[in-house]
Order: structure tokens, then sequence, then C-alpha cells
């Protein structure tokens, strides 16, 4: 299968799926080897694939698990994650700190293997929770993959997931066992994963921030990402950051969510009232 026929491919099927076949520009590696081991094990060559797609709805949820991307790091994209280390979970905590809360909530929706979940925890408990010694820290991944939630619980990972992590947060957060990083319970405490799909509800909110990186905004389609941003946003608690992932940007029309630094989203304090018929 060349570049070109999956190229091809991709642009029929992604709107069936949902999806934007340009999202997929850089991991399209992946979904070759995916879809080259269904068709030998179907003995197909991809026209003769598309016919089976076209008699075999079934066929289709079997293609919607193989276009999803569960490619994760600790302390991915170092700008956002140092912003939001330095600047947003000092300033939520300040702000739940000053209402009175007795925690901070933070969802990371499309978490895969729990990186992003962890690195947060370990960067609260190491930057902010000094400061504020009182304040409770839950931290909820989901994502619609069991195998992946099944490592994330493990929280054992290849020391190549953090080659991104400062040095000071690897040392503190992690022990090693048996040629892998296991992340310390102290780090561990407050985290927890669920299964979810983005597409469908979002979990009980309010969340103070929510991190949706290179999921939502890379890989599905513009309808699809306005239900999303919808969720999200009323997921968010007024004043609560959204993140996104670096290059990604929210589609239009959401009045409620302002941008700030790239890749970061406040959603106003104020509830702003309907447009008018």
């Amino acid at each position: 299968m060349t570049d070109p026929e999956l190229v091809a491919f991709l642009s029929r099927v992604a709107p069936r799926l949902g999806l934007r076949a340009a999202g997929y520009r850089r991991v399209r590696g992946t979904v070759r080897k995916r879809l080259s081991r269904r068709l030998v094990a179907l003995g197909f060559d991809l026209p003769a694939y598309m016919r089976y797609l076209e008699t075999h709805p079934d066929e289709w949820q079997w293609l919607d698990r193989s276009c999803r991307i569960t490619i994760s790091r600790f302390g991915r994209d170092a700008p956002v994650f140092e912003r939001l280390m330095t600047h947003v979970l000092p300033e939520r905590a300040a702000a739940a700190s000053a209402a009175g809360r007795a925690g901070l909530r933070v969802w990371s929706a499309g978490c895969a293997s729990g990186e992003e979940a962890y690195a947060t925890a370990i960067a609260f408990r190491a930057r902010v929770a000094p400061l504020y010694p009182r304040l409770e820290l839950d931290v909820l991944g989901t994502d619609l993959e069991p195998a992946v939630l099944a490592r994330a619980r493990r929280g054992g990972y290849p020391p190549g997931n953090l080659r991104e992590l400062p040095d000071a947060l690897r040392a503190l957060a992690f022990e090693r066992r048996s040629g892998e990083l296991f992340v310390r319970p102290e780090y561990r405490e407050g985290v927890a994963f669920a299964l979810a799909d983005l597409r469908g509800p979002a979990p009980p909110g309010p969340f103070d921030v929510i991190l949706c990186r290179n999921a939502a905004f890379t890989y599905f389609a513009e309808p699809l990402q306005q239900h999303v941003t919808t969720a999200l946003c009323t997921a968010l608690r007024p004043g609560g950051v959204l993140v996104v992932g670096a290059g990604e940007v929210l589609p239009a029309g959401h009045p409620q969510l302002s941008a700030g630094a790239p890749c970061f989203y406040t959603r106003s304090a104020l509830e702003l009232a309907p447009p008018a018929p």
C-alpha cells in the first residue's frame, strides 16, 4: 500500500467516521500498519476492502478503532507543559483556595496510557502543593481504549516516555523496577482513570482545568470538533482553563472561551446571555 493510496483511502472513509484525513499527516504510518495487517487477514487489496465496507457495516467499527492514535509522553510539548506547571495550576489553585474549595479538579480527556494525567499530578505536587498544602488534587484520565487504560493504571513506563519530562521531576516521582520507571505511590494519589469517548457525554464537572491535546482538534472533523468544544466548555468551571495541543486551535463560535497564550483557552467567569433570535 503506497502513501498516495492510503491518503486517497482516508479521504474517502474519514467523513463517514467524523474524522479529518489531514489530521493523520504525521501518523499515517501507524494507520498503514494496522490496515495492512487487516488486508492480509481478509485477503483483500484496498479496492476490495472498500467494497467489503459497503456490504459489511460492522467493519466500520474496526476501522474506527484502527484510526485511534494513542501516542503520548510525559511533558509532551515542553512550552505547553511548562506553562501548565508554572502558571495555570498555581493560578487555578489560588482561585480554588480563595473560593474556599477543598480541591482542584483536572480532566485529561483522551489520556492514552496516562502520561499526561500523571505528569499533571507530579507538577502539582512538586510545584503547587507546597503553597496550598490543604488543597486536594483530583485528576481524571479518560480514554475509549481499555488496553491503554490498563497500562495507565499500572503506572509503569519505558524510559523513553519520560525523555521530555524535566530531570528534577523524573528523579522525584519515579522509581525503577525491571527496566521500567514507575510512578511513585505518593504521586499517584488522586489520579483515577475511566472509560469514556470524547464523542459522548463529558464526565460530571465542573473541572478547573481540562487537557484535550492531540486528539479531538487534530483528528476530528469540524462538526464533531464543535460538539466536543461545547461539551468541554460546559464541563469547565467559570474561569477554568482548557488546554489543547501544540498547533491546535478551537473551531469558531464559542464566545465563552477566550484564547490566551497559544494552546490555552479560559472560560468566561460570567455566564453569557444567549444570542438574540
